[in-house]
């Protein structure tokens, strides 16, 4: 692909995943739109990238500021959702349902909704990729909520592809990966599961960024995929 005429908006763009996809397609030569809530968290992440790649700080849960985004952007070849959720987890029997709706608020509606928002703008042969999570694929116990969040995303994406045809729309489902996401847990929480993830996972290590964003960069740039999930999980799922 020549990415020299690939215009391509990153949402989640100023960390973590979001952020190390940024840093692939510009140095790919792709002019990069990021967007973030946080102005200044944008403007220090972007710092020194260089290459084609604009900011734009806004809340990807307000659909009015979608449309206005959106709207005054002109044509896009691709869009990226990289939004993360938080709340959710827990043993079902104590699960805090509140919690749960505030994980859908935060990362399922947000991604459906951009994605919506965008039809008008994205190009019919550019694609359409959201971000899930291993919990939609693994039954692990505490993580029903959270599998909720991830397979309502999952579900839709092989209708989506048909639906939305010729345009092209994927999905990653990551594993643990170490990113700012983990900073909301005690270090000694943090630590010790990335431990135990080390020494079990079949590549005998945790995921960087930079490994899902190259999973992501990978269905931008295969013309031949649609309707996928791809699991970059460092295999675990397997276990």
């Amino acid at each position: 692909m020549d990415w020299q005429n690939q215009k391509v908006v990153v949402l989640g763009g100023s960390s973590g995943i979001g952020l190390a996809l940024v840093k692939r397609l510009v140095a790919a030569g792709a002019s990069v739109v990021a967007v973030g809530r946080d102005r200044a968290k944008l403007d220090d992440a972007l710092l020194g990238i260089g290459g084609q790649v604009t900011s734009e700080a806004l809340d990807c849960a307000d659909r009015a500021a979608l449309g206005h985004f959106f709207g005054g952007l002109g044509r896009i070849d691709h869009l990226v959702m990289t939004l993360s959720g938080g709340e959710g987890a827990g043993p079902f029997a104590e699960l805090d349902l509140a919690a749960l709706r505030r994980g859908f608020e935060a990362k399922f509606w947000p991604q459906l909704e951009a994605a919506q928002t965008a039809l008008p703008t994205l190009r019919r042969d550019g694609s359409l990729t959201f971000l899930t999570a291993i919990s939609a694929r693994i039954a692990n116990p505490g993580t029903a909520g959270l599998g909720a969040i991830n397979g309502a995303l999952e579900s839709m994406i092989g209708t989506l592809a048909r639906e939305l045809a010729p345009l092209r729309v994927n999905a990653v489902s990551p594993g643990v990966i170490d990113t700012p996401w983990w900073d909301r847990f005690p270090a000694s929480v943090k630590s010790e599961l990335f431990r135990q993830q080390s020494e079990t996972l079949p590549v005998r290590r945790v995921g960087q960024a930079d490994d899902v964003a190259h999973a992501l960069q990978f269905l931008l740039e295969n013309t031949f995929m649609t309707g996928a999930v791809i699991e970059c999980d460092g295999g675990l799922r397997l276990l």
